[in-house]
């Protein structure tokens, strides 16, 4: 091996060591915030220099980008993992539970994925691969008697974001609080003898859509 080639290696691991750097950076700070920050706020927050943050992501929303698809990597194999589980609503339960903890402990994450405002298409490809294995968490629940029969897979994520809302207002009073109202909601979705149906339907594909667009975050 030639001295050009190990010094060609040794670069490209630097800058996929300086890549991760960022991108950990941004997803702290993201989570914490919301994705208000700008690239500056990225580059201090990582201990490093602007350029670098420039070089691997020319804008904020290269940026987003990447951050975006792990946050959907980390729902879906929450998804999965669930429907590995025997009893139908044990995996249910599991799924919710985790599902919240994620949008409530990351601000930046919930904003992208449940708001149009930075790139529709994201969140299209991201109900794509989603809905499915929801899909089927939901209606095996259901199948099974465990899930009220008027729970749609559409719940699920204004359930996570009643979440999210519970951790942004008083989390800064009690972290976990969040994680009762989950409960209370889970209880009120479970399947019980003499229960009359919900008020109002769920939302259905196009009023979600509608409302995914009308919702716009701070950043």
């Amino acid at each position: 091996m030639t001295a050009d080639s190990e010094s060609g290696r040794a670069l490209r691991s630097d800058a996929e060591r300086n890549r991760q750097r960022v991108l950990a950076a941004a997803r702290e700070l993201f989570a914490a915030r919301g994705l208000e920050p700008n690239l500056n706020d990225v580059a201090h927050h990582a201990n490093v220099g602007v350029g670098t943050v420039y070089r691997r992501f020319p804008t904020k929303e290269d940026l987003m980008e990447a951050i975006f698809e792990h946050g959907i990597d980390q729902i879906a194999a929450l998804a999965e993992s669930a429907l590995q589980q025997e009893d139908s609503w044990e995996g249910f339960v599991w799924f919710v539970e985790h599902l919240c903890e994620l949008t409530a402990t990351d601000r930046g994450l919930r904003e992208m994925v449940y708001s149009k405002a930075y790139g529709g298409y994201r969140v299209e490809c991201a109900r794509l691969r989603l809905d499915p294995p929801v899909t089927r968490l939901v209606e095996r629940a259901r199948a099974d008697g465990h899930l009220r029969p008027d729970i749609e897979p559409s719940d699920m994520p204004i359930v996570s974001l009643l979440a999210g809302t519970v951790s942004e207002w008083a989390g800064h009073v009690e972290p976990a609080l969040w994680r009762r109202y989950v409960a209370l909601l889970l209880d009120g979705m479970r399947n019980h003898d003499g229960q009359g149906r919900l008020a109002v339907s769920a939302l259905e594909d196009e009023q979600m859509d509608t409302a995914m667009r009308g919702w716009l975050p701070a950043g």
